[in-house]
């Protein structure tokens, strides 16, 4: 398999906004079926050849579909992708809380699912096409950030749920509901409905999606001791490991090492300079 990878950082101006820009072009794919797994972003992909085949959405019961550019909110499943030969795009990392800035909605109305781009901003719907014609990575994050900070507009959430949100994302999920509910003065219950309302999970769901994503980083690392690897991402044991992938990846890790691994560029560890 022959790969291209490009990482982009965006616009000073968007940098609370969107982490990194991920630009890649591989072909003769071996991998059939890949698992877009749950993580910290709302994930937008913008294809700059086929449409992107979504065969199994996040939610259950929701249909197939073939988007230039589909957006998927946070999630506690995987979005599973049937992969052509040949494919370019670009991976780009959202902040939730970024949602309301550029679409004008919360990222909780998002969650679990996956949209069309242009259906979230009609301005939008040219980009896949504008990034397709540009003739290098660096012009393609460029024409990114042009978009994008045309869409950002002043947004407000709630300063609580933003911090505590901050403070879960740098502790990799190793904290408790309990402690951060007690860190901005509201009540366990009041905490968890103000933080589902606007990301579209529950501080219990969001850090279990933090501690699998840096699981997930780590794997890509090459740190193959399980046992080892559930006891620095605050899993109880191995087995408890395995039963939160089966449950967010839709298999166990050992299946994923196997299936998908190879196939993956070295992540480092997503990056938290707010």
């Amino acid at each position: 398999m022959v790969t291209e990878m490009a990482a982009g950082q965006p616009h000073p101006g968007l940098r609370q906004l969107v982490s990194r820009y991920l630009g890649y072009a591989q072909d003769d794919v071996p991998l059939g079926l890949h698992r877009g797994l749950p993580s910290r972003h709302v994930t937008l992909i913008i294809s700059l050849a086929e449409p992107i085949r979504l065969v199994g959405m996040p939610r259950p019961g929701e249909p197939p579909a073939d988007l230039m550019a589909p957006v998927g909110g946070m999630q506690l499943s995987p979005a599973l992708i049937r992969q052509d030969r040949f494919q370019r795009g670009v991976h780009v990392e959202l902040d939730p809380l970024a949602v309301r800035s550029l679409f004008g909605i919360p990222a909780a109305e998002l969650s679990e699912h996956v949209v069309d781009l242009a259906d979230l901003s009609p301005r939008l719907e040219r980009l896949p096409e504008r990034l397709a014609e540009a003739g290098c990575w660096e012009r393609r994050f460029g024409l990114l950030d042009e978009f994008l900070l045309a869409e950002a507009a002043e947004a407000e959430y709630s300063p609580e749920v933003g911090w505590a949100w901050r403070r879960l994302r740098a502790a990799a999920g190793r904290i408790r509901v309990g402690t951060l509910a007690g860190e901005v003065g509201w009540s366990r219950r009041h905490f968890t409905e103000r933080f589902r309302r606007e990301l579209g999970l529950s501080p219990k769901q969001a850090a279990r999606v933090l501690r699998f994503e840096r699981a997930g980083a780590l794997l890509r690392q090459g740190h193959g001791d399980l046992a080892g690897l559930a006891t620095d991402c605050g899993y109880y044991d191995q087995a408890h490991l395995t039963n939160e992938w089966r449950a967010l990846a839709g298999c166990p890790p050992g299946v994923w090492i196997a299936e998908e691994l190879p196939f993956l560029q070295d992540a480092p560890l997503p990056e938290d300079p707010r």
